[in-house]
């Protein structure tokens, strides 16, 4: 048995922030396991994943991380530079294979909206791409009110459009366990894909039916689903 239960580092994707899992670390807490939002900066998952691999390995202790969305890539590459990361779990996340791209695996599957619906920023001599106000409710949190829906739109953290096509590093998925929550009325990465990458990394898989913002509009079910990762590597 771990003499230590691990703690949850939760990394947020594109157009969204360490806010987006209040909810679920409440609910964690409450079940007495430590949970921290990590900042990630949206800029490629190689950069963002040694960020959060130096945060896992400040940690005394087992480290589960977590993801949502683009969130997913960098735990992957996080794993790599943390030796002790025990499971990774995708929240409606990209996990991706060695050299595979975000809009190479999209590319397999039939287009939504989303392709359409961003707006790009310049920053320097980076594009940065956001969702596009009206749009942002339908195609990242159909569940969630109105009002809070707005909020969220209006507080998004724009990703570097790069991001998007910068191609995978070593695929942790391989060697440590998986879990993978599938949102079922995700309108920003088909169900489709979700399935497909759950299946090829042999994830411990579970579905909600939950907007790409499952995490903000179902905590507990996310927190839930967390949790037994968590007692899991607890078990180990």
């Amino acid at each position: 048995m771990s003499e230590k239960k691990p703690t949850a580092l939760l990394v947020h994707g594109a157009f969204a922030d360490g806010g987006s899992w209040a909810g679920v670390i409440a609910e964690l807490e409450n079940r007495g396991i430590t949970a921290i939002a990590v900042p990630n900066d949206l800029s490629g998952a190689a950069a963002d994943g040694r960020k959060v691999a130096a945060l896992a390995r400040e940690i005394d202790g087992p480290v589960v991380l977590v993801g949502h969305s683009y969130g997913g890539a960098v735990i992957t590459s996080a794993a790599n530079d943390a030796g002790n990361v025990t499971a990774l779990v995708y929240v409606t996340a990209f996990a991706l294979e060695e050299g595979e791209g975000i809009l190479e695996l999209l590319g397999r599957f039939p287009a939504n909206e989303l392709g359409t619906s961003l707006a790009p920023h310049q920053f320097g001599d980076e594009t940065y791409l956001s969702i596009v106000e009206d749009k942002f409710p339908e195609i990242f949190a159909a569940d969630v009110p109105a009002g809070q829906s707005r909020v969220m739109a209006r507080s998004q953290r724009p990703i570097a459009a790069a991001a998007f096509e910068e191609k995978s590093g070593a695929a942790s998925w391989k060697r440590l366990p998986s879990y993978y929550l599938v949102a079922t009325a995700d309108n920003a990465i088909p169900v489709e894909a979700q399935r497909a990458m759950a299946e090829r990394a042999g994830s411990k898989t579970t579905e909600v039916n939950g907007s790409h913002a499952v995490a903000v509009s179902q905590p507990l079910a996310v927190a839930e689903f967390v949790a037994s990762a968590v007692e899991a590597g607890a078990a180990r």
